[in-house]
């Protein structure tokens, strides 16, 4: 029996979707439950069972997952957005403690994954090509145009590109705390990775972003590029996370190399996809969760695959008890 939780389900159905496939192909028994703030976050009428919970930032947040892991024999949280990953890397003695895990790296790999200038420190540490960086209070010595993001955000919130010095000045008040860099022009990259719980990497797929909403991808296209593989393996092996990886990387145009921006320590938004083109992490995690050892699998994606995203819809309604349920 292993029932794995996932928290700020919200849009998340296509993950929701593979675990339960790789449940199903691998004839596993359990559950999939999915936790929101909001009963209104679509993941959770695709789930074997939801909770509504309190906010990331609430003091009963980690007591109400608790009692959800004893009530429920959770084995797993997998976690899906960067803001409670430091929360619950600080607390997974308590899960432990009642026998459940939590797939979220150790702290100190998280603060590197979240903190934009700890990004850009690891990536020059490790001889990893990544734009110049400078965060607040440095004076930018770079060209125009540049970029400003905050120094912990995701998903391309208050993400600008800067044409002049006045436009810098602006944004650097507007946003706060930040972090500026040198504009990179080029391909752009999303690699999901997948590592067992030892940082040990299973699959590395990287992919093109042909195109993006609101920081999320589209359309995409698989493309199993050696040098980049190899540029990410020298990553994973420096970084060790514990399971699921997702980087951002651009090839630059005019020196044809790899540029990497961004790690956020989870899966992202567009890893269902490359788990449909191959590298099929949800089936590994649940080997993992019953003790077997998975080796390393290059090229498991199918290159060129091209996948094209779209809206759809469902309907809930409220019963008598006021909760809500799909129709």
């Amino acid at each position: 029996m292993i029932n794995i939780l996932f928290t700020s389900a919200g849009r998340r159905i296509e993950l929701i979707q593979e675990f339960i496939k790789a449940r199903e192909s691998k004839g596993i028994s359990g559950k999939i439950i999915c936790a929101d703030m909001s009963e209104l976050a679509p993941a959770l009428y695709f789930a074997d069972k939801a909770y509504i919970i309190p906010a990331i930032r609430d003091s009963k947040y980690i007591e109400n997952l608790l009692d959800i892991c004893k009530k429920e024999n959770i084995s797993l949280i997998i976690p899906t957005i960067d803001t409670e990953l430091e929360i619950l890397s600080k607390n997974i003695e308590k899960f432990n403690s009642i026998n459940t895990d939590v797939l979220v790296s150790s702290l100190d790999k998280v603060i590197i994954a979240q903190n934009k200038i700890d990004t850009y420190k690891f990536f020059k540490s490790i001889g990893i090509k990544t734009p110049e960086s400078y965060e607040k209070g440095m004076e930018y010595i770079g060209k125009f145009p540049c970029f400003i993001k905050p120094i912990s955000g995701s998903s391309s919130v208050n993400a600008f590109k800067v044409k002049n010095e006045k436009e810098l000045e602006f944004f650097k008040y507007y946003i706060g705390e930040y972090i500026i860099q040198d504009l990179i022009q080029g391909e752009e990259y999303t690699i999901d990775i997948f590592c067992d719980f030892e940082g040990e990497p299973i699959y590395i797929t990287p992919r093109i972003r042909i195109s993006t909403r609101s920081g999320e991808v589209n359309k995409t296209k698989i493309h199993n590029e050696p040098i980049l593989i190899e540029k990410v393996l020298k990553i994973v092996n420096a970084l060790k996370p514990k399971g699921p990886l997702t980087i951002q990387a651009i090839k630059c145009e005019e020196d044809q190399d790899y540029y990497f921006i961004e790690i956020n320590a989870r899966f992202g938004g567009g890893s269902p996809l490359s788990m449909m083109a191959g590298a099929n992490s949800a089936e590994a995690l649940y080997d993992i969760l019953q003790g077997k050892k998975v080796s390393f699998k290059p090229n498991a994606a199918k290159d060129g695959l091209i996948f094209l995203r779209f809206d759809q819809s469902i309907a809930i309604q409220k019963r008598e008890d006021n909760n809500y349920e799909k129709v």
